[in-house]
Order: structure tokens, then C-alpha cells, then sequence
């Protein structure tokens, strides 16, 4: 593993940070390091996300397909329920 360091940063905002993690009963270094692992998480959940609204992954139906589908599967259902016992086609 590798060490970062942040230079510069502010009293106030140290005090704050330190703060933050109190409350959560972490130590600074854990907090601040889940907060690193939280945005490396979120960047690559953004990631997969452009992917597939790139629509290089997924369906290839339509809006339309998909509704029909539906459709024709609860008229379906609707015409197996509203048949006596015994009788559906």
C-alpha cells in the first residue's frame, strides 16, 4: 500500500474533518480514506452507467417492443382468468 499525504489544508477544516469522524467513531485516516473509496466507487458506477446509455450493452428493444410485449402478455393472463376453470385455451 501507499501513503498520500495532503499538504496545506486548512486548521479549520482539519478540525472539522476530525469532527466528522468522531461522530462516526472512525479515526481521521479512516474516514478520510472511506471518502477516497467512496468517489473511486461512484466514478466507476458512472462508468458503467455511460455504458449503457452508449447502448453498447443491453437491449436492443425498442420502447414500443417492450410495451407490446406487455400488453399482449396481461391481455393474455386477462383472457386465461376471465375463462372457467378448465376451459383456457
Amino acid at each position: 500500500m501507499v501513503a498520500l499525504q495532503i499538504r496545506d489544508v486548512p486548521e479549520d477544516i482539519r478540525d472539522r474533518l476530525a469532527a466528522i469522524a468522531a461522530e462516526r467513531g472512525q479515526s481521521l485516516q479512516t474516514y478520510l480514506f472511506d471518502l477516497i473509496n467512496d468517489e473511486v466507487r461512484r466514478r466507476d458506477n458512472l462508468a458503467v452507467l455511460e455504458q449503457f446509455s452508449a447502448k453498447r450493452h443491453g437491449t436492443r428493444l425498442t420502447t414500443g417492443d417492450v410495451v407490446g410485449a406487455l400488453e399482449h402478455s396481461r391481455s393474455e393472463r386477462d383472457r386465461t382468468l376471465d375463462s372457467p376453470i378448465g376451459e383456457a385455451e
